[in-house]
């Protein structure tokens, strides 16, 4: 069983499902959900270390495997992520502690941006951003780093900013229903992103591209660049509310 891959063990799994197959299986899987939680920047509280968000994702791991199958017309590995990184997220929702003042900090962020921007005709920088919040820069990088945090934490914001539209998790491919404007609906987003990104620095735009598409670590990135963990952080952070900022604003005009 060892030779063979991960989609093979689970074609077989569905023609049998035997606890040998099962467990060969999870075995295979270890990496993919350790890939998901080292994606992850875990918030500073003694549930939260990665040994928890590990046995979270692998508890969504089996649920994946258990509701697989090949009527699905998708490769495991895509079906299971979904189902991983979901499971983590409403784990880390359930012992979320973040306060209602620092919440309440990500929305005037990103308030200030959306200013900055229209004053400035351009991103802000940090120090920009921090003094028109009246706010040191170490403060400000340190709600960058929640904001990478908690970005796994947003499914159920509402998108946009409108509280009678859809919320994130509405846009979460489900491999079990059909939509026909579900693949319309990836492109145009796609297209939207990929318009924003190429708007950024280079170096930026290698740190999307490495987390969001190469799938490495907040650690590994960071060893690619030359920076901390801490710093690459809050660069995601950054960059999250600077897109958000550009796809809100972007959504406003539309409905003009």
């Amino acid at each position: 069983m060892s030779n063979m891959s991960l989609q093979d063990l689970v074609d077989a799994y569905c023609e049998e499902p035997t606890m040998a197959l099962k467990n060969a299986i999870i075995t295979k899987s270890v990496p993919l959900v350790r890939s998901i939680v080292g994606k992850i920047s875990k918030p500073d509280t003694p549930l939260s270390q990665f040994e928890d968000l590990e046995s979270a994702g692998m508890m969504g791991l089996i649920q994946a495997l258990d509701n697989y199958s090949k009527e699905h017309q998708v490769q495991f590995n895509t079906f299971a992520y979904y189902r991983i990184r979901g499971n983590i997220v409403d784990y880390l929702r359930k012992i979320d502690q973040v306060p209602r003042l620092q919440r309440a900090a990500y929305g005037k962020a990103q308030t200030t941006i959306e200013l900055l921007m229209q004053k400035l005709g351009r991103y802000p920088n940090d120090e920009e951003v921090a003094n028109e919040m009246g706010i040191s820069l170490e403060e400000y990088s340190d709600l960058l780093a929640n904001v990478q945090q908690r970005s796994v934490l947003s499914l159920n914001d509402y998108r946009y900013g409108d509280e009678e539209g859809q919320t994130n998790s509405e846009f979460i491919p489900d491999e079990e229903t059909e939509s026909p404007d579900a693949e319309l609906e990836r492109l145009t987003m796609r297209q939207k992103l990929e318009r924003e990104i190429k708007k950024l620095k280079e170096r930026e735009q290698l740190i999307l591209a490495l987390y969001y598409f190469e799938d490495l670590t907040l650690k590994e990135i960071a060893a690619v660049l030359g920076l901390t963990e801490a710093r690459i952080s809050q660069i995601l952070g950054k960059l999250l509310l600077q897109l958000k900022v550009s796809l809100n604003a972007e959504a406003l005009q539309l409905k003009k």
